[in-house]
């Protein structure tokens, strides 16, 4: 007996630009997402854009793309392209968004979604134009789609910790803690907007709104770098390389390291640290919740776990119980293996594409939007003016914090 295999979906063609870090994850994402989530559309790696013309060869060839070019005019302006995704450094987001926007291509741009206020607004409004014409947007604030994380926000949501009374977020790495680990655009102002605040500290902004439903409406903080020079750098480049030979040192010019304390706009108060100054800490991404019916916990070093503290139990029966968040009840984990077998860190751009091609399927809008992104932003822009001027508050919707 013969049967006929099902249609398949249609094809969305994809148009990348950046090819680092974050382009090896999101095309990773791109290959994988429709292998284990039923998708009204079928992504395919069209075009790899990038500077050096042998290094996005090679890369493209590696990724999987059918085409490259060291344009990134040439990815916008393609009639066969559907979404354009921004995996570049953060002085490029607004020229390459906004002309996507208006090219009418879905967006996926990576996080923060600028290094000021003022261009946020301005790709905001692009995107709120672009989507009246049935064009997407999403910041790739992709820690989001960590089961435990997003299993979390569904207990806080159902009131498993009654009353938020406090918060506090802490992402501690140790990449720059030796102080001859050479220069890179992310300690570069101009290219990356700020340091440790805004590559790390946006994710933990992003994740306590979000986690919480409340939005952050006034900062105090400070920031620091701790290490003022850096060897320029040589052939080597990434996390772990070492710098030219010449012994020249560069200036640099953002944050090591970002404290500051944070009103939500119920009144609740959170503390925050970012920091890339955490020797033994890689990835210690932790944030946790305490309200007055229990408290939830989770570090991202153990990211298949979260831990719960319900307040409400019998004496003698309280304490925080280790959830192991790869059940099929759990958000996501029903895609993947069986019970037990744990997730890792490239599985959340693989959901991220997942929710986006599903959005783009079905004519919703994906989250976390450019509004979302937009008000990280100027969380970000609050913390470095309270730390520039010694207030010991800024407001998040004040003109005082633009940058």
């Amino acid at each position: 007996m013969t049967t006929t295999p099902p249609p398949s979906a249609a094809p969305l063609n994809v148009g990348m630009i950046g090819y680092g870090f974050m382009g090896a994850a999101h095309s990773h994402a791109w290959r994988t997402a429709h292998r284990f989530v039923e998708l009204p559309l079928t992504p395919r790696l069209h075009t790899l854009a990038g500077r050096t013309e042998s290094a996005v060869t090679e890369a493209a060839e590696r990724f999987g793309f059918a085409a490259h070019t060291t344009r990134w005019q040439d990815v916008v302006e393609d009639p066969a392209i559907d979404v354009v995704d921004i995996c570049t450094p953060g002085d490029t987001h607004y020229e390459i968004a906004m002309a996507a926007l208006a090219a009418g291509k879905h967006v996926l741009c990576e996080k923060p979604l600028a290094n000021s206020v003022e261009q946020s607004e301005a790709m905001v409004a692009a995107a709120q134009k672009a989507r009246a014409n049935g064009a997407r947007s999403i910041c790739g604030f992709s820690y989001r789609r960590t089961p435990a994380l997003a299993y979390a926000r569904q207990l806080v949501a159902e009131g498993a910790v009654g009353e938020i009374r406090q918060i506090r977020a802490h992402y501690l790495q140790d990449w720059l803690s030796d102080a001859d680990a050479p220069m890179t655009w992310r300690l570069d102002r101009n290219q990356a907007g700020s340091g440790a605040l805004g590559d790390i500290g946006a994710h933990i902004i992003d994740l306590t709104q979000w986690l919480t439903g409340q939005n952050i409406s006034a900062v105090a903080g400070t920031l620091q770098t701790v290490v003022p020079t850096r060897p320029s750098a040589g052939t080597s480049q990434g996390l772990g390389g070492r710098g030219d030979a010449s012994g020249h040192r560069e200036e640099v010019t953002v944050d090591d390291l970002a404290l500051f304390t944070a009103r939500f706009e119920t009144g609740v108060l959170g503390s925050f640290e970012a920091t890339r100054m955490a020797q033994g800490r890689k990835n210690a991404m932790r944030v946790e919740i305490n309200g007055s019916a229990g408290s939830i916990a989770f570090d991202f070093e153990r990211m298949n776990e979260l831990e719960v503290y319900d307040a409400t139990a019998p004496a003698g029966r309280q304490g925080f119980t280790r959830v192991l968040t790869t059940e099929p009840e759990h958000p996501y984990a029903a895609n993947w293996w069986p019970t037990g077998h744990g997730l890792g860190y490239e599985h959340t751009f693989t959901h991220q594409i997942a929710d986006l091609v599903t959005a783009i399927g079905e004519g919703t809008d994906p989250s976390p939007s450019f509004e979302e992104a937009l008000q990280v932003q100027r969380v970000l822009a609050a913390v470095e003016a309270s730390s520039a001027d010694g207030s010991s508050w800024k407001h998040t919707d004040s003109e005082e914090t633009t940058r």
